[in-house]
């Protein structure tokens, strides 16, 4: 038997360490596009990612015996910093195993908050594989970070607080965006919303070199990418979560699929409109609800995306500066092969 996420995302325990944070309009971006933009700030959580949220609820769930052992889990970054934090919180031992392509500022964030940070493999599967052995040989309590019920219904309290937020006097919800990695955050947002509001979409939305949920469900099953993009570190999955993808085939309306270029553009819109500077994956939500409203000619239309994370390295804002450019369409980047022999270049010219 299925759980029942309504009861559970009423249920769960977020806020002895999360905020309910705001919906704020992003005004200039809406004018943009036309359509209303509004953002679920969830940047501005503590550890500057909703994560913090499903880490919290799941080992306020555990039993003093095992908060007692201690909770290990594996992470890009930001659910490593919920889980820490949360451990904190409750007085347990948190070991956190994260990719080596971490950017710095997670890891430093990491044992900052407390945690015992250990570095193994290129992606999050090889860091989730390597958390397992050392779950059993420390008998410690894993901490999944999307694929359990309690980690999906934490991050569903975002879609309860969306609801009670945005007034039905600005009309109608038209979707709602959210990014995707292991489809935790997707899973929890589309099995509230779809059962107290089933005509608002529910839109995921992947960069295009990391769509493990957009392949899985166009093919009715888990699909296991052989390599991922590293840009959107927070969400470069190559397998989504058994439980994460069953309630996304139930509920998620659409998948969305963003290059590069879009999402430097969107933490670029961002940063115009709040001043904040949201991590790549934290800002594909954005992204996806620009591409969204362009493809389907959209006018009008509330569109509410969740700015999931703003853990971002500072050395990285130069490329995107850079790309955000071009992803606006105001620049293009041409590329030619010239042939190596005499009057190439001259022929090329003329």
């Amino acid at each position: 038997m299925h759980p029942d996420y309504l009861e559970k995302v009423l249920n769960a325990q977020v806020y002895d360490v999360a905020i309910e944070t705001p919906l704020e309009l992003a005004t200039n971006l809406s004018a943009r596009v036309g359509n209303k933009i509004i953002l679920k700030r969830e940047d501005m959580q503590p550890v500057f990612s909703f994560k913090i949220r499903g880490a919290y609820n799941k080992i306020a769930s555990l039993s003093a015996e095992k908060l007692k052992r201690g909770v290990i889990c594996a992470s890009a970054g930001n659910h490593a910093q919920g889980v820490a934090m949360s451990a904190a919180k409750v007085g347990c031992r948190a070991v956190i195993v994260m990719p080596t392509s971490t950017p710095g500022i997670k890891i430093d964030a990491v044992k900052g908050r407390g945690g015992e940070v250990v570095l193994f493999g290129d992606s999050y599967d090889d860091a989730y594989a390597h958390a397992l052995e050392l779950e059993k040989s420390e008998k410690l309590t894993f901490v999944h970070p999307f694929d359990d019920p309690e980690v999906i219904a934490g991050q569903g309290t975002i879609a309860m607080e969306i609801l009670r937020q945005h007034s039905r006097h600005n009309g109608p919800i038209h979707a709602i965006f959210c990014c995707v990695g292991g489809g935790g955050l997707l899973a929890g947002v589309a099995a509230y919303i779809k059962r107290l509001r089933p005509e608002i979409k529910v839109i995921g939305v992947e960069a295009m070199d990391a769509d493990a949920m957009t392949q899985s469900l166009a093919k009715g099953h888990r699909v296991r990418l052989q390599q991922v993009g590293l840009f959107a570190d927070g969400a470069a999955v190559k397998f989504v979560g058994e439980e994460t993808f069953r309630l996304c085939k139930e509920y998620v309306d659409e998948m969305v699929l963003v290059d590069t270029d879009a999402i430097c553009a969107a933490i670029k819109d961002v940063f115009e409109d709040t001043r904040s500077i949201l991590e790549p994956a934290g800002a594909l939500a954005v992204a996806g609800a620009k591409e969204y409203a362009r493809k389907n000619k959209l006018k009008d239309k509330n569109l509410i995306a969740i700015s999931s994370g703003a853990n971002m390295n500072f050395d990285r804002l130069r490329f995107v500066a850079e790309r955000a450019e071009v992803g606006e369409r105001r620049e293009a980047v041409l590329a030619v092969t010239l042939p190596e022999k005499p009057g190439a270049y001259k022929k090329f010219l003329g």
